[in-house]
């Protein structure tokens, strides 16, 4: 499996994605986390371990806190990934814009 496509498996969970939105805002403590996705202690727990082992969060111990931030070296892989598509896209569309002004 690529790095990308291990990523996406990470990504297809909803709830992650979501913990991912508010880690791009900046570094969070995980009571603040569970308060902004509305999901459990043990849930966010759950889905930080899993985002942690998937290399798109790190941890910073303080104490008896836990902060957590953004890793966008993987998002980075996935961006690559999806490169050739968005060439793929942006050909369609320059096709479909020139059949509109050649209709009018």
């Amino acid at each position: 499996m690529t790095a990308a496509a291990a990523t996406f498996e990470v990504l297809a969970e909803p709830s992650r994605r979501r913990i991912l939105d508010v880690l791009r805002e900046g570094e969070r403590a995980v009571g603040e986390l569970v308060q902004r996705v509305r999901l459990s202690q043990p849930a966010v727990s759950k889905h930080l371990r899993v985002l942690k082992e998937a290399g798109l969060v790190e941890v910073r111990p303080d104490g008896q806190r836990r902060w957590y931030r953004l890793r966008a070296a993987p998002l980075a892989d996935i961006d690559e990934w999806l490169e050739p598509y968005r060439q793929l896209w942006s050909d369609h569309l320059d096709a479909l814009e020139a059949h509109l002004e050649r209709s009018e």
